[in-house]
């Protein structure tokens, strides 16, 4: 069984005798195919834009479309409740928010009329400003 690599750039597989190692100063080994894949990585070239990557083909889902036809599944479909069981489910929730929001009123009501009182705020005398006649200072 011969041991294959996959090239970090591209994805591709690396045969035995083919490719080069680089290894960075921080201890990161990279496998590349080729020139091309080795020169990209060192322009810092994203292989999910580079076209011919795998990285490429996968995010643009190209080439499985054997696969797409497989998977195709039944979609979950909804029972819906019949148009007069819907009409009274809602108009139960409505009587239900009135009596709740009617209660509400009725509890809070005498609250609030105690708490009304008639207030005055304090009226600070303001003074006219005296008529300036002439121009500046």
């Amino acid at each position: 069984m011969m041991k294959t690599d996959i090239c970090s750039f591209s994805g591709y597989k690396i045969y035995p005798g083919h490719g080069k190692r680089m290894v960075k100063t921080d201890g990161k080994v990279y496998q590349f195919l080729n020139g091309k894949c080795e020169a990209s990585h060192l322009m810092k070239k994203n292989p999910r834009k580079v076209t011919w990557t795998v990285l490429y083909r996968r995010k643009h889902k190209k080439g499985i479309e054997e696969e797409a036809a497989k998977k195709r599944t039944s979609r979950t479909t909804k029972h819906p409740e019949s148009h007069s069981q819907r009409e009274q489910n809602t108009r139960a929730a409505k009587e239900k928010s009135k009596a709740a929001k009617n209660q509400k009123k009725t509890t809070s009501a005498p609250v609030k009329a105690v708490k009304v009182v008639n207030k005055q705020k304090a009226v600070n005398p303001v003074q006219a400003k005296a008529i300036r006649i002439g121009g500046k200072r």
